[in-house]
């Protein structure tokens, strides 16, 4: 296993720098960058340019659309900038500096890499902070969100699934098919929707706060309001990602158990005379739940960087995904890079801990004797 895991390590830097040089290289091609977007600014509110370059925020970092300049005549730089006309030639060159847009690409993004390796992911554009302290602010958003829905959806599934196996064809498992395909079929973003809409004050009964993840006045509560009003206000956006997120689990859930139960160990153990609850949690529990358990790192990963996005701008929840999607509409390159980098690093570090829970659960699975 260990040979296993060191492959599984030594590949994680070249998937990074692959998917690092695919985004940066379309980055490249993306309208509206950072310089772009003060220009229009300066156009646009018709304030004086100087000022305003010297009161912009810069990154340590730069990534984003490469852009250029030609000659004028008499040799006078031109700006091929959209808008930038009427505009100092050197407020452009100053406005890309305090960017970084005034070095080569390559130089920019071997720097980009370089500070990457420490983790030193520059400073926001437009936030006057460092990419860092921003990711660790709005974790903790995430991780509520993440964790929650993770273990709702485990709760949930796995006796729902076990239950439709073992009544399989019945009523039950009927209606309850319904409710999971409803629930696979219907996005979440559109539950959260319905439950704003009923729950929230949209338009029926106001019972749920709808943002953030406690009241405004929390300092002034005791340990025990501080709990329960984070949980009163968690109820609305963990709703919403559970029931568009359980019906996949439970469905491989039942199949997993149906495949089992039909298996001839389980017709021997039962011939053999074990009561029902012994052939299905002492023999068949533990191989059928191996795929699902060791899924778990995964599924958590997915709902805590992806399932969430949506629902964080739906309730004002200023998590990971609210943070990445100001800075994709705001072209907050270092934000957008950063972001991407620790969400990719940790999905490959999740999946080698799903390969190693397979292990923990049946050690008759031997990773070295497979090719990575």
């Amino acid at each position: 296993m260990l040979a296993y895991v060191v492959k599984r390590l030594l590949l994680i830097p070249i998937t990074l720098l692959a998917i690092i040089i695919i985004n940066f290289g379309v980055i490249q091609f993306a309208p509206g960058g950072p310089v772009e977007q003060t220009i229009a600014r300066i156009q646009g509110f018709n304030i004086d340019a100087t000022a305003r370059i010297s009161g912009s925020n810069s990154g340590d970092l730069a990534s984003g659309s490469e852009f250029k300049t030609a000659q004028g005549p008499g040799g006078n730089s031109a700006s091929t900038y959209r808008g930038a006309r009427g505009l100092d030639p050197e407020i452009i060159k100053e406005i890309e500096r305090l960017y970084g847009f005034d070095k080569p690409v390559h130089e920019r993004f071997f720097q980009m890499m370089r500070n990457y390796l420490v983790f030193d992911f520059g400073t926001s554009y437009y936030k006057d902070r460092t990419v860092v302290e921003l990711i660790i602010e709005k974790m903790p958003v995430s991780i509520s969100l993440g964790i929650w829905t993770t273990l709702l959806v485990y709760l949930i599934s796995i006796p729902l699934g076990i239950r439709k196996a073992l009544r399989d064809g019945s009523r039950f498992d009927v209606w309850t098919s319904g409710l999971v395909i409803v629930g696979n079929a219907v996005p979440g973003f559109l539950f959260a929707i319905l439950l704003v809409v009923l729950f929230a004050g949209g338009s029926f009964w106001q019972i749920f706060p709808i943002r953030g993840l406690v009241s405004p006045e929390w300092r002034e509560f005791t340990w025990w309001e501080l709990t329960l009003d984070y949980l009163w206000h968690m109820v609305l956006p963990v709703g919403a990602m559970v029931i568009g997120g359980f019906a996949g689990l439970t469905m491989l859930t039942k199949n997993s158990f149906l495949e089992e139960i039909n298996k001839q160990y389980v017709v021997t153990a039962r011939a053999k005379g074990l009561a029902e609850r012994q052939v299905l949690y002492g023999h068949v529990f533990r191989n059928a739940m191996l795929i699902v358990i060791a899924g778990f790192p995964s599924a958590f990963i997915g709902i805590l960087f992806t399932g969430s996005l949506i629902i964080e701008i739906i309730f004002s929840l200023d998590g990971l995904g609210l943070l990445g999607y100001e800075a994709i509409i705001g072209r907050d390159y270092p934000i957008m890079f950063a972001t991407l980098y620790v969400f990719t690093l940790l999905g490959l570090l999740m999946g080698i801990l799903g390969d190693l829970m397979y292990v923990v659960i049946d050690r008759r699975i031997d990773f070295d004797t497979r090719e990575v």
